[in-house]
Order: C-alpha cells, then sequence, then structure tokens
C-alpha cells in the first residue's frame, strides 16, 4: 500500500492555499482599479459642471452688462 506522504500533502494544501489567495488578491486589485476609475469619474464630472457654472456665470454677466447699456443709450421721455 502506498499512502501519500505528509509532505504531498501539505505541499498540495500550500498550493491551494495559494491559489485562494491570489485569486482574492486579483479580486482585491480589480476593485482598488474600479474605485480608481469612479473616483477619476466624479473628478471628471465635478470638472465640467464647475466650468459650466462659470460660463452660465459669463453669460449672465453679459446679459446684464448688455442691459445697462441698453438702458443707458435709451433717450428719457419726459
Amino acid at each position: 500500500m502506498h499512502e501519500a506522504e505528509p509532505n504531498d500533502l501539505e505541499l498540495m494544501r500550500v498550493r491551494a492555499l495559494a491559489i485562494g489567495a491570489q485569486s482574492i488578491g486579483a479580486f482585491a486589485l480589480g476593485a482598488l482599479a474600479i474605485g480608481a476609475l469612479a473616483l477619476g469619474v466624479v473628478a471628471v464630472g465635478r470638472l465640467v459642471i464647475g466650468r459650466a457654472k462659470i460660463k452660465h456665470l459669463e453669460i449672465d454677466e453679459l446679459v446684464v452688462n448688455r442691459l445697462r447699456v441698453k438702458d443707458s443709450l435709451e433717450i428719457p421721455h419726459d
């Protein structure tokens, strides 16, 4: 009868644990990559929103200035 030596069983157990650890590590790295991507999307979104607000304020300022000029050019009706 040939029985597996304890060293062979231990080696198989260590290999199984290593494969499991690699799988968990790969999953963790994937989760980190997805998290970094999400943070990048949020940062770009905030940048775009900020620029849109600035553009909107610039347009509002142009409209106000145009109305001021128009009011100053009107001839008063006495």
